[in-house]
């Protein structure tokens, strides 16, 4: 397929590069949103509250947030390959440190350096590489194309782990996640030889590309909303398994949901894309979380039992990531595409502040009252603000990518 923009690498080289960068996004993503898998059985075998495992998540959910925009500086300075390779190794270490280092407090650090290489190593820079080298008309469309694969990796990833669990005990099935990490190190090679540096060191006003951005209400507007992504994707990624044990099901139902939401969001995140280059960005996105809060509702409503969870995991899994490609396009249709991995990693900053919330307060409310409710409210009620926080963005150029 023809994916050049005039001054990018010939055709073979940036389709080499995109099927490498779907590959990255799957391992990358995966295994690292379905870890709560692990959270019953280490809390149950090793005695730990529930805000032990998700305080280690929480923290490595803002410390990818933390990690994005300063990776994206740096692949916008020198290209992602790099950046990719060492994410991958970092989060191999990180996750190396929970296998074989049984101490909550270790765990709990441990998501520092998790959250770091995850960040370095995150699907999001992926798609922000592949952005830039592919034409305007088929940027949102290559962008869903990245984020179909990372939940690709979620699919297999979950009831994989769950697997594992089984087969080898939790601490090596966290063990042979910290070698997967490894596998992006040479394919991480063929998105370097395509990646173009953007910013120049004559031309590194990273500075004022941010105060820019932030004078511009179409980028606050979608800094604000895409916490509420975070939110919502982070508590059921990370409560779901558990929440559904609670009730009596089996383990294998909660991993299942999340293998659901994967499969599902590898069909959500093509039609994201596909939808990005037809109709308003701004009205899909603001769709998709009205959506989401009515999903979560009627989940929370009915009564409980394998049918109903599965029919939420699909439809959650059509809403999960789609609001990716959408917000990502938005942003370089916005801001340009010069500083975009720098303003796409702030803006999942913010995303990934609200998935320490969601992570965190979920683990700490269940611990107080012994129930999830007041969360799935919370996302309801979340979800409701993003339809309307996103209706008012303006979809042309702003004065950043005028300026570019």
């Amino acid at each position: 397929m023809e994916t050049q923009t005039p001054d990018a690498p010939d055709a073979p080289a940036v389709n080499a590069a995109i099927w490498a960068g779907c590959f990255i996004g799957f391992v990358s993503f995966g295994f690292a949103a379905t870890f709560g898998v692990f959270l019953r059985p280490m809390s149950e075998a090793l005695g730990w509250s529930r805000e032990v495992f998700a305080l280690s998540l929480a923290i490595q959910a803002i410390c990818w947030g933390i990690t994005q925009p300063l990776a994206g500086m740096l692949a916008d300075r020198f290209g992602s390959g790099r950046v990719l390779a060492a994410g991958a190794a970092i989060a191999a270490t990180g996750f190396a440190i929970r296998g074989l280092i049984i101490d909550p407090t270790v765990f709990v650090l441990s998501g520092i350096i998790v959250g770091i290489g995850t960040g370095a190593a995150a699907f999001q820079i992926v798609i922000i590489a592949l952005g830039k080298i592919v034409s305007p008309s088929k940027r949102s469309f290559i962008m869903g194309l990245g984020t179909a694969s990372a939940s690709a990796g979620m699919f297999v990833s979950a009831p994989l782990s769950v697997a594992l669990i089984g087969w080898i005990g939790w601490q090596n099935a966290i063990l042979f996640i910290a070698v997967s990490f490894l596998l992006i190190l040479p394919v991480s090679v063929l998105v370097h030889r395509v990646s173009i540096p953007t910013v120049t060191a004559g031309n590194s006003r990273f500075g004022y590309a941010i105060r820019t951005a932030f004078q511009d209400r179409a980028y606050v507007l979608l800094f604000t909303g895409f916490f509420v992504c975070g939110f919502h994707v982070a508590f059921i990624q990370t409560h779901l398994p558990a929440y559904i044990a609670d009730q009596g099901l089996s383990p294998a139902i909660g991993a299942s949901s999340l293998a659901l939401i994967g499969l599902f969001n590898i069909a959500g995140s093509f039609a994201s894309g596909w939808s990005g280059q037809r109709f308003s960005k701004k009205r899909v996105l603001s769709g998709i979380y009205f959506a989401r809060a009515i999903v979560i509702a009627l989940f929370i409503l009915a009564p409980l039992s394998p049918g109903s969870i599965y029919i939420f995991s699909a439809a959650m899994g059509l809403l999960w990531l789609s609001t990716v490609p959408l917000t990502t396009a938005l942003v370089a249709q916005t801001q340009g595409v010069s500083y975009l991995a720098t303003l796409g990693g702030l803006i999942f900053l913010s995303h990934q502040t609200g998935a320490f919330l969601g992570t965190w307060l979920g683990g700490r409310i269940y611990d107080t009252y012994g129930t999830y409710e007041p969360m799935w409210w919370a996302a309801i009620v979340l979800g409701i603000a993003a339809a309307l926080i996103h209706l008012p963005i303006r979809e042309t150029p702003g004065p950043l990518a005028q300026a570019s």
